[in-house]
Formats: C-alpha cells, structure tokens, sequence
C-alpha cells in the first residue's frame, strides 16, 4: 500500500529537509504556502512511500524541523477600533511540522 505524507513546515526548514529526504531516496514534491497565525511562509511537501517507510520519513522530518522559541509582536486589533493600541511582544512556540498521513488507492506514475 501507497501513502501519502504532507509535511507542513516553515520556510527555514524547507530546503535542508528537501536535501535530507531527498537523500533517502524519497522523491518529493515542495509547494509554496502561507500560515495563518504567524502570516509567514511555509512550505507544504508531499512525499509517496511505501506504507512501511512512513515512520523512516517522519523520523527524518522530526530530526530536521526542531521547535523553538519565537518572540513576535501582538497584531494590531481589527479596524475600524477606537482608542490607543499598545503593541506587546509574545512568546510562542514555532518550528516542527504538521504531517498528514493519507491512505492512497492508486499511485501511477507516468
């Protein structure tokens, strides 16, 4: 069986887990995308494997797309409010990967 994984990663870590998966002998297919909590680039990667390569490729997607701190600004509040806004600044967590794994029927390849 045939499966699919999408990798949901950021930016920083897109091209050095390309290399790294790549390497492997995983073919991969990279997409350009956008978060929506931090407005920052992502990259969305779609890996085919055999069902008994799934672990192997999260295990590489975990060692490349560490988490870490972050500390951004709080976003201003939504128009049309009125007073003063004082921006502050948060700390949040960011890195890491959402990964999907899909079950797929057919896989063909021309």
């Amino acid at each position: 069986m045939v499966k699919l994984v999408i990798a949901v990663v950021q930016d920083d870590y897109a091209e050095d887990l390309t290399d790294v998966i790549t390497e492997a002998g995983y073919g991969v297919t990279k997409l350009a995308t956008t978060g929506g909590f931090l407005k920052s680039g992502n990259t969305t990667l779609m890996i085919g494997v055999k069902k008994e390569d799934v672990d192997n490729v999260i295990s590489i997607i975990k060692d490349v797309c560490k988490k870490r701190n972050q500390v951004v600004t709080t976003p201003p509040p939504v128009t049309g409010s009125t007073g003063i806004y004082v921006p502050y600044t948060v700390e949040v967590e960011v890195g890491g990967a959402t990964i999907f794994v899909i079950d797929v029927d057919q896989f063909i390849k021309i």
